[in-house]
């Protein structure tokens, strides 16, 4: 099975050879709940996301892959970030491409559709916020949700 590595300034960690620009989305419902997935290819839970396609807007791309990947359709409303360590590398086993983070993240509200995993997702719930940071995942999705839960006003930029 692909699996998804990410390391953060890991002296063990590939060399980069690429660079996609990406978007992450945190979607409340009217109960200010975030929506968020378990990754089939790491275990990790993560707020939905992925590449921008050539072709398309950032915001068309966080639609797009929240849809793809839980089933609920948002409308987009702000801005938490734009995360751009290069010393956050991303390993991908299939293809063994090494991706520095190059990510936007998004505020969205749900607008339809009900949770439901996909092929990339194998469980996807709307989480209250005091329960988020609790849950299993990565560094940098964990300071990117805590950006949202503490900045939500001031984007990120780094």
């Amino acid at each position: 099975m692909a699996r998804r590595i990410d390391f953060y300034d890991d002296p063990d960690a590939p060399a980069p050879n690429s660079l996609v620009p990406s978007v992450n989305v945190v979607v409340t419902n009217e109960a200010g709940d975030i929506l968020m997935i378990r990754r089939s290819d790491n275990g990790n839970w993560a707020v939905p996301g992925g590449a921008i396609d050539l072709g398309e807007s950032l915001p068309q791309a966080a639609v797009r892959e929240t849809l793809e990947e839980t089933g609920v359709l948002c409308e987009i409303t702000g801005l938490v970030g734009i995360y751009t360590d290069p010393k956050h590398v991303i390993l991908y086993t299939s293809n063994g491409e090494a991706r520095q983070e190059f990510s936007i993240v998004l505020t969205a509200r749900a607008v339809a559709g009900e949770p439901t995993p996909s092929s990339e997702s194998t469980e996807v719930r709307w989480i209250p916020r005091h329960h988020v940071e609790a849950l299993p995942m990565d560094r940098s999705m964990a300071l990117r949700i805590d950006h949202y839960l503490t900045e939500m006003y001031l984007p990120h930029i780094g």
